[in-house]
Formats: C-alpha cells, structure tokens, sequence
C-alpha cells in the first residue's frame, strides 16, 4: 500500500531506533541483600542467562532523500498553517462591529475610526386641555382677563444625529458628531461634539474642542441611555437648555470606582439652537463688529462609588461646580445705548418637548433699560444612584446663584428623584471612566421564534423646579412621572412616559394653575 508523504513521516518519526536487536546477559543475584546484578562477585550466586529482544520496525526504512523530501514537506504544511493563523488574526483584528458604531480598526491598533447614528421620534398627546378655569378652552384666545392657551399634540424628530469617531498612533483620539434637528438650520449649530483628545494613559486625558460642560449626572449620561424621554428640569433648565456643548479645553482623570473632570469653555460653535435659552443672538461662532468679547465658564465635576459589591450592586456619590461669566453687550448705538442688549434668560418646559412651549421662563436677566443686568451666576449639584440588582434609584440637586446689578443673590434651584426596576431581571449599566449611565444589554433580545422579549423597566419619579426668588420671577412647578421602557435589543428601544403636573406657578397667566396631563412615546435607533 501506498503512503502520503506526510503519514510516511508520521510513521517513521514514531519507528526511530526501532530496528531489530537481540542479545543475552548474565544475571546475579546477593544471597544477603538479595539485589540483582548484571556482573559476577562476593556472595554473587548465578541466576541464568537472560535474552533481551526487540521488535523489528513495522516501517521499512526510508532513504536519505526520502527523508529529505518528508522533511520539505513538514516544512511547507507548517509554513501553511502559520499563514492561515495570521489571517485568521487579521481577519479578527480587521472585522467590523457594531458596538458602539460600526467600526474598523488596524491590527496593530494604531488606527480605528467608527460611524455612529441615532435617531428619536418623539410623539405627545395632551390627555386634558390644559386650561385655566373661566377662560375659554379655544386654542389662541385672548381677552382683558385671561389668556387661554392649550400645549400641542404631535409627532416630532426630537434628534436625528451622524457622527465618526476614533483613534490614530495609540495616544489620541477624535470625536465629530452633527445633529440635522437642532437650530433651525443656522449654518454650524448642529455641531454636538467636535474635539481632538490626547491620552496621557488610560487614566488622564485632555481635549480640545467642542464638547458638553462636565456638570451633573443626568447630564453626563448620553440621552439615548436615559430613563425618562427628556432629563429632569433643573438639569434641561440649567445645564442643557443654554447648550451645553460649548467650545474649550477640558482635562479628565479615571479609576476604576472614580472620575475627576474639568474644563473651560466659551461660546458653542454657531448659533443657538432653538433648544438654547441664551439671548445671544450673535452668539457662537456668527459674530461680528460690536458683539463683545465672549462669555467663558470653569465647570468641574467628581463622582465616585464608596460602596461596591459587584456591578449590579453599588452606590454612586458626585457634585459639580461652575462658575459663568456672561456677556452682556452686543452692539451699541450713536449715543452710547445698547441696541441688543444680549443678557441671559432660564426656561423649562414640563418633562415635554414636541410642544416646546417654555411655560417657565425667567425673561432676559440683562433689562435695556439698565435697571437689572446678570454678570455672571454660579451653579452647585450634588448627585446621588444606588443599583441593586435591577432596582435602581437616583436623585440630583441643582442651585443657581444669580449675580449682577440690580441683584441680591438670588437663587434658583429644584431636585428631582426616581426609581426603576427591570421587570425581566437586568441591571442598569455604568460606565466608571465617565461616572454615568451606559447601554443595556438585555438577558434575551426579543425573539418570538425563540422565545425572547427582550428587557422591560418600570419607572416613578417626582420633579421640581423653583425660578422664582426676589426680583426674578420665572415660575414653579412640579411634576409626578411613569415610565415604561421596552429594549427588544441593546440598540433598540420604545419608550412610554405619562407626565402629570402637580403644581404649576407661571407668569403665562394661560398656564398658571392649569390642570396639565401628559402621554409621551418615543422609538430610539443608535448604532
């Protein structure tokens, strides 16, 4: 029979040294110790004579070159399989993922970059018609005693965002994002995040750029990983309404159960959105003569977890610091008056935002007349969440100092609080380098052939807001809330909240006291 060349070798590898050999010896054995010995001597008596034999090779021997050519071809097989290793590594190293974006990356790591999206479409049903009792329940209508208004039914693309993101020789990393929904189509003001990172090691990193203030908990966790469909008022009030993706330097500092986070920035990149609650009409990167030097901050943020079990079961501790100088004076005319008087102003809407009616609104703290103008104003939070398994809680302060001519420390602020739990047994997730919230991987992803229904949270919260203190009065209200949150999968999700307010003070005499309900639904897609 015929063998491979390859069998061949096998067999002669495991067949060296086994030719046929035969020969006897004498054996001895100590009459005393009785021990054996292959040589005569004292107390030595003979035992026989033994032969030792062994079997000759079931493989013929080969030639040299024979061997030569077995050994070629070991060679060339190894050579091959070396090769389909490394490709199996590129391959790998290479592949495209859908992660946190579709990304593609070198094998050696020097280069990554990564196409990210997300899309919200929000829609909002008033279960009751919002209006004042003795003014009249038509839309618009207006008389000498009362104004009679109603908040919006409809659809609306809340965000609809693109963006690449990625790394280059190791050590740095970049980030461009662009929102087709935010600013009315100004030129730039879609910009979200657009900065240049340079990290140190895994620990400390600082950017450049454009990115959000490092201010608050809620705020700090991306919106497509939060509970509710829109942040708590103190934190869209304060923080996002006036844009918080503005432009500076920030540095960032990690460890495993801790984050430290810094910065200074200055205007955002184009004009405010029609999110932004900012009266600087020439503000962003469209200004000109006569607008006057650019607002700047310093935030900083710290958030920790002083107790840690596991990663479903911890306690999360932070507060954050700002301090904004606001910039006042835009243009002035031939005799020395302002003309836009810029300034700053603080609006909520109630936990809506399909009907952006800013029901709570302070008005331009810089008056034209000179008798009030806000300088700058401060802002102090301190936040709390504990996750037990798939109960979690969290809970956020936020104050407000206003300082200024014709003011005296005024202060606004308010706190909100909320429970979830996951009815199919999950945990929220938490990403420590950031200190908030991140993506939900459901036990099952929702599978009618096998049987998943993906991943179910329930949720309860209560929301309050105080804009009025001493010369500023910009309304009160607060809020009770559920949710029902369904992720089929961890990159898919459909949101139900119903929203009734508790108490609303407004200087809108349509809204003030108004019975408002409110059932909200939002289907979210990021990739």
């Amino acid at each position: 029979m015929t063998l491979s060349k390859l069998t061949l070798a096998i067999a002669t590898a495991l067949s060296v040294g086994a030719s046929y050999n035969s020969y006897a010896m004498d054996l001895y054995v100590d009459t005393k110790t009785k021990q054996i010995f292959a040589e005569p001597g004292p107390g030595r008596e003979l035992m026989g004579s033994f032969e030792k034999t062994r079997e000759p090779s079931a493989t013929p021997a080969q030639s040299t070159d024979d061997i030569s050519a077995i050994k070629q071809d070991l060679e060339l097989k190894s050579n091959e399989i070396a090769a389909l290793k490394e490709h199996a590594k590129e391959a790998e190293e290479n592949k495209i993922h859908l992660d946190d974006g579709l990304e593609l990356k070198t094998k050696d790591g020097n280069f990554k970059v990564a196409i990210n999206g997300r899309m919200q479409v929000d829609s909002q049903v008033n279960v009751n018609d919002g209006v004042v009792p003795g003014c009249s329940v038509v839309k618009g209508f207006n008389n000498d005693s009362c104004t009679s208004n109603q908040l919006a039914d409809g659809v609306g693309l809340r965000r609809a965002r693109l963006g690449v993101e990625g790394t280059f020789f190791h050590d740095f990393d970049y980030k461009f994002e662009y929102d087709f929904t935010r600013g009315n189509g100004t030129i730039g003001a879609g910009v979200t995040d657009a900065f240049l990172r340079w990290n140190y090691d895994k620990a400390f990193s600082v950017k450049i750029g454009s990115f959000k203030e490092p201010f608050s908990l809620e705020e700090a966790t991306s919106n497509r990983f939060l509970t509710f469909i829109e942040r708590n008022m103190i934190v869209n009030t304060f923080v996002d309404n006036p844009n918080t993706y503005k432009v500076g330097i920030g540095a960032n500092y990690s460890q495993e159960r801790y984050q430290i986070a810094t910065s200074f920035q200055t205007e955002p990149v184009g004009a405010n959105g029609a999110s932004a609650s900012s009266i600087n009409t020439n503000g962003g990167s469209n200004r000109n003569n006569g607008s006057g030097d650019t607002g700047w901050e310093a935030n900083a943020r710290i958030s920790g977890m002083p107790w840690m079990e596991s990663k479903t079961k911890f306690l999360h501790v932070g507060a954050s610091g700002s301090y904004v100088d606001v910039n006042n004076q835009f243009a002035i005319d031939k005799d020395g008056k302002a003309t836009n008087s810029g300034g700053f102003s603080f609006v909520s809407a109630l936990n809506n935002n399909v009907d952006r009616t800013n029901i709570l609104n302070t008005g331009n703290l810089t008056k034209a007349d000179g008798s009030r103008r806000i300088n700058s104003f401060t802002r102090f939070g301190a936040e709390t969440a504990l996750v037990y398994g798939p109960w979690s809680a969290q809970a956020e302060y936020i104050q407000t100092n206003i300082s200024g001519t014709g003011y005296d420390g005024e202060t606004l602020d308010g706190y909100y609080g909320y429970v979830s739990y996951f009815l199919t047994g999950e945990s929220r997730g938490y990403k420590s380098k950031t200190g908030a919230w991140d993506r939900l991987k459901p036990n099952r992803n929702f599978d009618l052939r096998g049987g998943g229904w993906g991943a179910w949270e329930v949720a309860a919260g209560y929301d309050y807001i105080d804009l009025n203190d001493g010369v500023i009065q910009g309304g009160r209200a607060s809020t009770a809330k559920f949710g029902l949150n369904w992720y089929p999968n961890s990159h898919f999700r459909v949101m139900s909240n119903f929203v009734h307010v508790l108490d609303l003070n407004s200087k809108q005499r349509g809204f003030n006291d108004a019975d408002l309900d409110m059932f909200e639904m939002r289907a979210q897609v990021d990739f």
